[in-house]
Formats: structure tokens, C-alpha cells, sequence
């Protein structure tokens, strides 16, 4: 007579050492996606999503002479933070501020005649967006900025 038990294709008990394989190859598993998500975000950074809210292609931003040269200010272009810069020679600089490392708003350090961003130490130049300090992978995306019979409008680029 057979033994019930022994038929094929039944399941075995699980052993101890088996169960402890197991359940280290699930820790290690877990451990490794812990690390390696920081990795991922970074490789991934700063916004390449679409616009959220109604697509802005053009911005007012007031009178030119509200502008001191050597000044900085944030602004919103659609649903996005902004940067327009008035350099110390007249010209404007106008760019996203969204630091494209993980996604903070960039400020305009105006004692320092720098852009930075106060999440993760990230540092732009001012005149290009490019990014000179940090771990900011890329630099800040430009916008165009055009002084029309004295008012300031900034357009995408």
C-alpha cells in the first residue's frame, strides 16, 4: 500500500534553512531597492514632466524701471517658479527656477552674484543658467525676456 503522503507533486514541508534563505533573499532584495532609489532619482532628475495648469506662453512682468540693476526676482511663468534678473549692465536674464537636480525653487543670491538652491547646496551662474556648484546635473532652462516700449515680457525660448 502507498503511502498518501508521498504522492507526486505535493508540496514538501518547508525546511528552517530554506525558510532563512528565503527570507534573506527578501531582506537583501528590499535593502538593495533602498539604495538604489536615491540613485535612480538622481539619474532621472528635475523636470521633465509636462506643465501642470493651462500651457503659459508669455508673461508680463511690469514697467522696466521697476527693475534695479543687480536684482533678482521670482515670479510664476503658468504654474512654474521663474527667475528674472536685472544684471549690473541693464540687461535681463530671465529662467526657469526650478533646480534640476530634484525639483527645489532656486532663489537669486544677490550678495554673491549667484543662483542657488538651498535644498542640497546646488550654485548656477546668473548670466546662463549653467550650473557651476553642486549636484545639479543640468543647467536652469532659459526663458526670453524683451523690454517692449519699456514693459518687461518674458516668453518661452
Amino acid at each position: 500500500m502507498t503511502d498518501i503522503s508521498q504522492t507526486v507533486g505535493s508540496p514538501r514541508p518547508l525546511s528552517r534553512r530554506a525558510l532563512g534563505q528565503s527570507l534573506f533573499a527578501a531582506a537583501a532584495a528590499m535593502y538593495t531597492a533602498a539604495l538604489a532609489w536615491p540613485i535612480f532619482r538622481y539619474l532621472k532628475s528635475g523636470t521633465t514632466g509636462a506643465d501642470e495648469g493651462p500651457q503659459v506662453n508669455e508673461v508680463n512682468l511690469g514697467a522696466e524701471k521697476d527693475y534695479a540693476p543687480g536684482s533678482g526676482k521670482l515670479f510664476l511663468f503658468g504654474s512654474k517658479p521663474a527667475l528674472i534678473l536685472r544684471r549690473k549692465d541693464g540687461h535681463f536674464v530671465a529662467l526657469f527656477a526650478t533646480c534640476t537636480h530634484l525639483g527645489c525653487t532656486v532663489k537669486f543670491a544677490q550678495d554673491q552674484d549667484r543662483i542657488t538652491c538651498a535644498c542640497h547646496g546646488g550654485v548656477y551662474d546668473p548670466d546662463t543658467g549653467r550650473n557651476i556648484g553642486g549636484p545639479p546635473p543640468a543647467p536652469l532652462k532659459p526663458l526670453v525676456v524683451s523690454t517692449d516700449g519699456g514693459a518687461v515680457v518674458v516668453r518661452r525660448a
